[in-house]
């Protein structure tokens, strides 16, 4: 329990930082899209530069889940539906001005139609579902991730 609340903090403090910042904003997210300005693009750019620094350190350090697992990096392989993927993501991103992450600071900061982004990002989800076991296996993984979660409960 003590994770749980300890995680539902960081996601408080994190909706914050993204609402301080603007990246929850429409108009700067259509700012980025049009290139009109490089505020977006300097806050994607740091955030990548934190998360090469994040992984190279957390495996420095050999840090564990918080299952205490270890964490497994694999390389993935390139395949057509990364690109279809980006279009569809990068369509919807422009269009209703956030990605999944911020819809929740959407909402949280009092934009009443980011409820409809939400749908929209659960409707996505929900239909992904539907026919992921239709989609070609691309990375030599079972395609249920729920797979060894019901056979450890069994």
């Amino acid at each position: 329990m003590k994770k749980l609340f300890f995680s539902f903090l960081v996601g408080i403090y994190f909706g914050i930082i993204l609402v301080k910042s603007e990246v929850v904003s429409w108009f700067r997210i259509q700012s980025m899209f049009r290139f009109e300005e490089a505020h977006m693009y300097l806050i994607i750019a740091s955030a990548v530069v934190v998360g090469v620094v994040s992984v190279a350190v957390m495996k420095w350090m050999g840090i564990a889940t918080i299952d205490n697992e270890p964490i497994q990096y694999r390389s993935k392989q390139w395949h057509p539906g990364i690109v279809y993927g980006g279009i569809a993501f990068g369509l919807g991103w422009a269009v209703t001005g956030a990605c999944p992450g911020p819809i929740y600071a959407q909402i949280g900061s009092g934009h009443g139609l980011a409820l409809i982004t939400f749908a929209g990002a659960f409707l996505g989800v929900y239909l992904y579902a539907l026919v992921e076991q239709y989609l070609p296996q691309t990375f030599g993984e079972p395609k249920r991730w729920r797979s060894k979660q019901a056979k450890s409960a069994a």
